[in-house]
């Protein structure tokens, strides 16, 4: 026992063997027992609210909370493990309270143990919203669900807001109501220098105030078509009937033209279909009178649709074909044209015409003159 006693008291770099040991026995332990910890934790934490889970599964909260907890016990556990460490006196180390080595480790470790504290409190954030959105799937309006990402964005940067402001506090001693009373001073110099952010700032709350649009209505806006995803405090994100993500400055959504397409109760569809000239008058008020009457009693048309003769195009006859759709849905919107584009084939075939293709026709003429 004394031998091993001995053998363990060693010591390297000012540590005995003992020390490393108990440091390497720490961390093995925090690896081991950390997904263990961090699940109990975290159920245990999701019991307390239950009550206001609106039904989400536990899961669901293990899952956003596992590596924000996982992670703040490691940095525990780290921190326990090197407490039995220290560097050797030879080495002149100034003390904690002074800069050095010592201060920068232990300043960093709070830091980082602060950061964890900030990380949890964002994914509880997280966790907020999706009681929000399960809660607002019950409502009608499609407004609640466009605030709720807006609400917690706000919440989450007021989270960061506090978390830094704590962190400059209580570990680098920063007076911080000196601090916020010196950025009143440089608020202005601040406002110009972020003058395109505080535009699409107030963009965002024009939005939400104005409501030319809510999340998941179709718009077209400089020139872009897409559907309304998330309206955040910079920017409105639309998915494109190309399934492309962009992104738009608020501010440009408040100051061009934006056509709210979802608020359209009809489609409107306008083409031309051309049939040849050797189509005859009686073909061609057949043809008319049969695409009027078939667009007139489409379950999806209305009685506004506009079939005629329209002009006399450089290869063909050409027929204006103007209808609107009674949806909103794109697809739905495709079928129903569809639909009609295969009728007019039939009419027109059915009528003995044909349809017209560019063509040119060349006429040489030849003169003889007399010698």
């Amino acid at each position: 026992m004394d031998e091993i006693n001995q053998f363990l008291n060693q010591e390297f770099l000012g540590n005995s063997l003992q020390s490393y040991a108990w440091f390497l026995l720490i961390l093995l332990a925090g690896i081991l027992f950390k997904r263990f910890v961090s699940r109990f934790s975290n159920r245990l934490l999701f019991k307390l609210l239950k009550r206001y889970s609106h039904d989400i599964h536990s899961d669901k909260f293990v899952e956003l909370m596992h590596k924000p907890v996982g992670f703040t016990i490691m940095v525990i556990v780290i921190f326990i493990a090197f407490s039995h460490l220290g560097f050797p006196e030879e080495w002149g180390m100034a003390p904690k309270h002074q800069f050095g080595i010592w201060m920068i480790l232990n300043k960093g470790y709070m830091v980082l143990l602060y950061s964890s504290f900030i990380w949890i409190f964002l994914r509880m954030a997280d966790f907020l919203s999706l009681i929000m959105i399960r809660r607002a799937e019950g409502m009608e309006s499609k407004y609640s669900g466009q605030i709720i990402p807006f609400f917690i964005d706000f919440i989450k940067i007021i989270v960061v807001i506090f978390g830094v402001l704590i962190i400059l506090g209580s570990i680098f001693n920063v007076n911080v109501g000196t601090l916020v009373a010196g950025l009143g001073i440089g608020g202005l110099a601040i406002a110009l220098a972020a003058k395109e952010t505080l535009e699409n700032l107030l963009g965002s709350f024009t939005i939400f105030l104005d409501k030319p649009f809510v999340a998941g209505d179709m718009v077209r806006v400089a020139g872009i078509t897409g559907v309304v995803e998330k309206v955040g405090f910079r920017s409105t994100r639309l998915r494109t009937l190309e399934k492309s993500f962009v992104t738009l400055p608020n501010k440009k959504m408040v100051d061009s033209e934006l056509d709210n397409l979802s608020l359209r109760t009809f489609r409107r569809s306008s083409f031309t279909v051309g049939v040849t000239y050797s189509t005859t008058p009686d073909q061609l008020k057949a043809i008319v009178a049969d695409i009027q009457d078939y667009i007139d009693n489409h379950p999806n048309t209305n009685q506004e649709g506009k079939i005629r003769f329209h002009d006399f195009g450089p290869s063909s006859l050409d027929i204006m074909v103007l209808f609107f759709v009674d949806t909103m849905d794109w697809t739905v919107y495709l079928d129903v044209k569809q639909e009609v584009l295969y009728k007019i084939v039939e009419i027109v075939k059915k009528h003995g015409a044909e349809f017209a293709f560019p063509s040119t026709s060349v006429y040489m003429e030849k003169n003889l003159k007399s010698e």
